[in-house]
């Protein structure tokens, strides 16, 4: 479903972050990339996103290449193919959960009934029904990275992208929240990719693969 060819990026002469990086994920897979901080790892999900071009290569969703030349192309493509669970939960305060997470149906223009529905069944699988109503400030960091998994999911995305997801946690939380991921992303068949520092959280994947020198390996 995901593929990288030959994907390269620099930022300066000689500091070459990517170098011909080549990567297939699978549909309801889960890919977990690990490597030391300034290694790459966070470039390589920005050009996956579309958010950095780079220099060489394709990056291919269902066989079809980003095109990195049309920036509202781009826009619209993230909001309909991808979801993103990043470390810090980027709830908005003023909304409730259930508003939260139904902010990308928001954007894709969804009517207000079918996103309150589907904002519902969203947070059945997370374990948190019955939450919608609340705030944000009334969940623990935990319930909070669950809401945002139910946010990066609700439009049906092709492809998850996921930076540090249990960064913010503890042990006991970060445990759930990527059985909760797992399960989201195999259910939805959607190709997910992670980067991490933490071996633990990488071990929960179905591969793990690490960056260095630019290099993407087993």
């Amino acid at each position: 479903m995901l593929r990288l060819a030959g994907v390269a990026k620099s930022f300066a002469p000689g500091a070459r972050l990517l170098d011909a990086v080549d990567l297939e994920v699978a549909g309801g897979e889960w890919v977990a990339i690990v490597g030391e901080s300034g290694s790459g790892k966070s470039t390589l999900l920005n050009v996956v996103a579309g958010l950095d071009r780079p220099d060489a290569g394709d990056v291919l969703l269902d066989g079809r290449a980003l095109d990195y030349g049309d920036d509202d192309a781009l826009s619209l493509w993230r909001r309909r193919e991808v979801g993103f669970v990043f470390q810090a939960f980027h709830l908005l305060p003023y909304l409730s959960v259930a508003e939260n997470v139904a902010l990308p149906l928001a954007l894709l223009g969804v009517a207000r009934a079918e996103r309150q529905e589907r904002a519902s069944q969203a947070l059945e699988p997370v374990g948190l029904a019955g939450f919608g109503d609340r705030r944000p400030s009334t969940l623990s960091g935990g319930e909070m990275q669950r809401a945002a998994i139910a946010r990066a999911l609700i439009h049906r995305p092709r492809l998850v992208l996921a930076d540090e997801p249990t960064g913010n946690l503890d042990a006991a939380n970060a445990g759930g929240v990527l059985d909760c991921l797992a399960a989201a992303v195999r259910h939805a068949g959607a190709a997910a990719l992670m980067v991490t520092h933490s071996p633990v959280a990488a071990a929960r994947a179905d591969r793990v693969l690490r960056l260095a020198d630019g290099k993407l390996s087993a």
